[in-house]
């Protein structure tokens, strides 16, 4: 990804709120497109302070969770989460090779846009291969909105890459999966993708 930044993990809830009003909605939205799957396994890209991760260690009382972030800082914040038992918190970048699945469910929550079109293309094919038959991927994040208007997301040119939901449709199909729009509102969405073969 190029330069990384450094988010502070005590403001970071704080920033986000402030940044994206509709963080909790989202939040919401992700844990709800979980429901219908019967997690054991699951992986979540860019864990950060676990917010997240919280809500799907509720939704799926028997699943087990390993999370990946860049940052010490934030898996350090993540590592209060209830139930340590349960998760597995590693460094990792979203470039890099992935832990080994296969999982249930993989979900990445405001991560992914800052890859680049080709490099998002990547990641969906990667994902693929760690679900299982069934399994379903959850993508919930910043993308380019069909109104300008609708762009009120502070983005760095530098660091953050949004792409429309139709790009982001498009290659996840192109990676073997059947995908579609849960929520979407001004410049987020939340897409559930199941694995067809």
């Amino acid at each position: 990804m190029g330069h990384q930044f450094h988010w502070d993990a005590k403001t970071y809830l704080e920033l986000m709120r402030a940044e994206v009003p509709d963080y909790g909605r989202l939040q919401e939205e992700v844990a709800a497109a979980t429901r219908l799957v019967e997690a054991r396994a699951i992986l979540e890209l860019g864990t950060g302070t676990g917010e997240t991760a919280r809500r799907l260690l509720a939704v799926h009382p028997l699943a087990d969770l390993i999370g990946i972030d860049s940052s010490e800082q934030m898996l350090a914040a993540a590592s209060q989460l209830p139930e340590p038992e349960r998760v597995d918190l590693r460094i990792g970048r979203i470039e890099d090779a992935l832990p080994a699945g296969p999982f249930d469910l993989v979900i990445a929550a405001l991560i992914v846009h800052h890859l680049q079109g080709h490099d998002k293309a990547n990641l969906f094919r990667r994902v693929h291969s760690l679900l299982r038959p069934g399994g379903r991927f959850v993508l919930a994040d910043v993308v380019v909105p069909e109104f300008p208007g609708d762009a009120i997301t502070p983005l760095s040119p530098d660091y953050d890459h949004p792409n429309t939901v139709a790009e982001q449709l498009d290659w996840l199909e192109g990676a073997a999966f059947s995908a579609s729009v849960i929520w979407k509102r001004r410049d987020l969405a939340v897409i559930a993708a199941d694995r067809r073969t």
